[in-house]
């Protein structure tokens, strides 16, 4: 029985590994829906959030959300300190939105550690933009705001 239990466990402890530190892990209330997004910016509201793009450069060239700005892969040191270096002067209730949009949101290896790093730098105002699939199926494909 004890074996048996210990097989579990090395089986089960990768996959529960995996799981976090991923897109996964980011809290539902700190979710934002493409639609929702997609009408702040484009009702140009008082007070627009920070969109900073957290993924590829290559990406962000080829079509990004208006008024985002290229930070960096989230995934990577430099990315992460760029992100950093972006926020410092920013109050901690900023309402900022980061994005990727790179690969299925289960897989994307981007949103997840900038969540992580704002969170811990005590920002309080952090969503991440919900893209199931990728950005080009989320978001240009529903016909949203593009720019290039």
């Amino acid at each position: 029985m004890r074996k048996l239990f210990v097989l579990l466990a090395l089986l089960i402890a990768p996959l529960l590994y995996a799981q976090s530190g991923t897109a996964f892990n980011i809290p539902k209330a700190n979710l934002i829906q493409p639609a929702e997004l997609n009408k702040i910016i484009t009702t140009k509201v008082a007070t627009q959030p920070l969109i900073l793009q957290i993924g590829s450069r290559m990406m962000f060239e080829q079509a990004h959300i208006p008024g985002s700005e290229y930070i960096g892969a989230g995934s990577q040191g430099s990315g992460i300190e760029a992100l950093k270096a972006r926020v410092a002067s920013s109050k901690k209730n900023q309402a900022i939105v980061l994005y990727c949009g790179c690969c299925p949101w289960g897989r994307c290896p981007n949103v997840a550690p900038a969540f992580n790093a704002l969170q811990s730098l005590g920002f309080t105002n952090v969503k991440v933009l919900y893209l199931e699939q990728d950005f080009g199926t989320n978001w240009i494909g529903n016909g949203y705001a593009v720019a290039r």
